[in-house]
């Protein structure tokens, strides 16, 4: 039993560390070779509308509401000591350091990740890949580097977009609904926010997550057995192995930017 156990045990162990072999190869192949800029750039354009501008909606009603429900639990903690002044740093803060990238690395893997997974596992069924292999295109390069760029250069953005919507929900029900002066909410952030600190900071970890979610989706898009059953597991794949990263990632990240 105990061998058996240890056997189950490696095979994992093996197991995982092939997929991560597999998915290393996968993009050191889609992103390095010569530029082609007049042939990659409509593709590029495309994907950015696709991953990025049809994800500003989820994007920006999420991050008013998270904003507001900061706005309100912050003030009745911050009421108990008198400190509702200090509401502004709060949700700044908070939203920099951590609800910003994190959540919009959460709904983009949930909204463009698994629409990743879901359209190059459909593209691998219906032997579209194959068909580019035999006309001498490279799946890689025209496939998959435009959609690990795409993810790339807008999930910062979308997090940028996030954090400023969410502040603004924070002002709107501490400022508005609760009567704080809106000198003291806006100076107390402007007092507490530091550029390298939390501004830089919560860019890099955007960054990071952006990598992170983006390589999920594709890998398993174009790791996924090409049946319906097959994609179905693989985006359900992508949103629970981006979730879990995504959160793990932020721990240590955390503990290295605000550790000390």
């Amino acid at each position: 039993m105990l061998f058996q156990a240890l056997a189950s045990f490696g095979r994992v162990g093996i197991s995982v560390c092939m997929s991560f072999g597999r998915a290393g190869l996968m993009l050191f192949n889609a992103l390095v070779g010569k530029p082609e800029p007049a042939r990659q750039w409509p593709l590029l354009r495309r994907q950015l509308y696709s991953v990025g501008v049809q994800s500003l909606l989820i994007i920006m009603v999420s991050g008013l509401f998270i904003g507001m429900v900061l706005g309100l639990q912050g003030y009745l903690v911050l009421t108990t000591y008198s400190a509702e002044a200090s509401l502004g740093m709060m949700v700044s803060l908070s939203l920099l350091r951590e609800l910003g990238p994190v959540v919009t690395a959460l709904l983009f893997a949930g909204r463009a990740g698994s629409a990743l997974t879901a359209e190059i596992g459909l593209m691998k069924a219906t032997e579209q890949l194959s068909s580019m292999e035999m006309m001498a295109v490279d799946p890689l390069r025209r496939v998959v580097a435009p959609r690990f760029w795409a993810g790339v250069i807008t999930m910062p953005l979308l997090t940028v977009i996030f954090v400023a919507v969410g502040i603004w929900g924070g002002a709107l029900v501490g400022v508005d609904w609760k009567g704080i002066d809106s000198g003291f909410f806006w100076s107390a952030m402007q007092g507490a926010v530091e550029w390298r600190l939390d501004i830089v900071n919560c860019m890099l970890k955007s960054l990071a997550f952006a990598i992170t979610v983006t390589w999920i989706a594709l890998f398993n898009g174009y790791d996924a057995i090409p049946t319906s059953e097959g994609i179905s597991r693989a985006t359900t794949r992508t949103v629970v192995h981006s979730s879990l990263a995504v959160l793990g990632l932020d721990f240590l990240l955390t503990a290295l930017m605000f550790g000390n």
